[in-house]
């Protein structure tokens, strides 16, 4: 009898995912340390140079030489993409294992991360170049918002955890529609097949309350950092205000105060406004998202990294020695 062939073990890959503002980045940093990781940015707006404040950048003394990738990737001016970021990834996952290192992404852009976890095929062999067009057309005459209300009634999930100010891809999800007959949300669920991976993917949440008190403490911190003159800084550099890099939470609202849209303090309420939207926006993405364990986040760090350090030492079958200035 022939000896049957063993399959090849998949990869390992840890995943850490949650709302803005949960501490992400805190607890990802204890992490890596302890169980021999390289963190890649699992945010869609980090991948841009001088864009530090309004994206909540980890500082490099923060990184405690924990190596960290997918960060100050590219200027604010490209148009990066969903596609681009699976590319990179895929490839660092493969460089990371070759050094011995297990590979970690952190972050709280769903989609970018589903997409490597899940291995979706983004292919933009289908296009319609008038139909873009027309729908351009619509959001300078009628706003975005109008374009917005014609996906929600095709594709209500996708409009969801879109933001209004996110053209570009409001108007993909109504070009697939509109070119397949298929909303772009039954395209994603269809491809959510078995992971390449062995995942482990952890989401940290927190009582709503004190989220949105950490929110609003995150965007007064900014403020008094500097992302006035930030935004300010990019704009004279010649970033158009249309850019994909400027919709993100943070710099649009601060666009549209220089721009003289309304008063500085209006701007500081609308960046919170839209900033706990968008936190119930990634809960609700995250929530459905498959094989996640939650862990809800309390005041005592440490003790919130004993599931944590349970979850991944089950998952992956193993264990580790803690040092003895640990305290987990």
């Amino acid at each position: 009898m022939s000896k049957q062939l063993e399959m090849p073990a998949k990869q390992k890959l840890l995943v850490l995912v949650g709302p803005t503002a949960v501490g992400k980045t805190s607890a990802s940093i204890e992490l890596a340390k302890a169980w021999n990781a390289e963190i890649i940015s699992g945010d869609s707006m980090q991948v841009y140079r001088g864009m530090d404040v309004g994206t909540a950048k980890i500082r490099a003394e923060e990184m405690e030489g924990i190596p960290h990738h997918m960060i100050d990737i590219c200027e604010p001016d490209h148009p990066f993409s969903v596609s681009e970021f699976q590319e990179r990834c895929r490839a660092l996952i493969a460089e990371i294992a070759g050094r011995g290192k297990l590979p970690m992404i952190v972050g709280g852009t769903g989609l970018y991360v589903e997409s490597v976890v899940y291995g979706y095929d983004f292919s933009e062999a289908d296009s319609d170049e008038a139909f873009r067009a027309e729908m351009q057309q619509l959001a300078s005459t009628h706003g975005n918002e109008m374009l917005l209300e014609r996906l929600r009634a095709v594709d209500p999930q996708s409009a969801a955890r879109l933001h209004v100010n996110d053209q570009r891809r409001i108007i993909r999800a109504l070009e697939i529609f509109h070119i397949t007959g298929q909303t772009l949300s039954e395209q994603l669920k269809g491809q959510q097949k078995e992971s390449p991976y062995h995942l482990c993917m952890i989401a940290l949440t927190m009582e709503r309350a004190k989220l949105y008190a950490r929110i609003e403490q995150r965007v007064d911190a900014m403020m008094a950092e500097g992302l006035v003159q930030e935004v300010q800084g990019l704009l004279t550099r010649g970033v158009p205000p249309a850019a994909i890099s400027m919709q993100g939470l943070g710099y649009k609202e601060i666009v549209g105060y220089l721009q003289g849209e309304y008063a500085l303090e209006a701007a500081v309420e609308l960046l919170k406004r839209d900033t706990r939207r968008f936190a119930k926006r990634q809960l609700s993405w995250f929530r459905h998202m498959k094989e996640i364990e939650w862990v809800e986040i309390f005041e005592n760090f440490h003790e919130n990294l004993k599931p944590i350090h349970a979850i991944i030492a089950g998952k992956f079958k193993e264990d580790i020695e803690y040092t003895s200035n640990q305290s987990f």
